[in-house]
């Protein structure tokens, strides 16, 4: 069984940076893609961005592409977000997912997930 483990949320206010991590446990994740995905209440969890096992592919929505980056240690089993300029519609809470294949647009099956964390965007 594999764990996922996210950390590095917090209160940031609106043009700062936070960077998550997400530890992996109890195998190895190493030919896995991984991938964030963000929720806020009341709507549907949302893909952010994804990394292909090697790092060789990345994909971002379009949200956030040239303010976030995805990034992932094998060596150290984590997988990171930088998250620069933030805006107040960043509030969410960001769940780090990983799967064997690369789709991440039916949710459903996709086979590990963390519990998430909080990151709130002040203005």
């Amino acid at each position: 069984q594999v764990q996922l483990v996210e950390s590095g949320g917090g209160l940031v206010q609106a043009g700062g940076s936070l960077r998550l991590s997400c530890a992996a446990s109890g195998r190895t994740l190493s030919n896995f893609a991984m991938a964030w995905f963000r929720q806020t209440p009341g709507k549907e969890r949302e893909f952010v961005a994804a990394i292909r096992w090697n790092g060789g592919r990345t994909s971002y929505a379009d949200s956030v592409k040239g303010r976030f980056t995805i990034s992932r240690d094998n060596a150290n089993s984590t997988m990171y977000l930088q998250m620069n300029t933030l805006k107040p519609e960043d509030t969410a809470v960001y769940y780090c997912a990983a799967d064997p294949n690369w789709n991440w647009s039916y949710q459903g099956s996709i086979a590990y997930w963390g519990q998430g964390t909080q990151v709130t965007v002040s203005s």
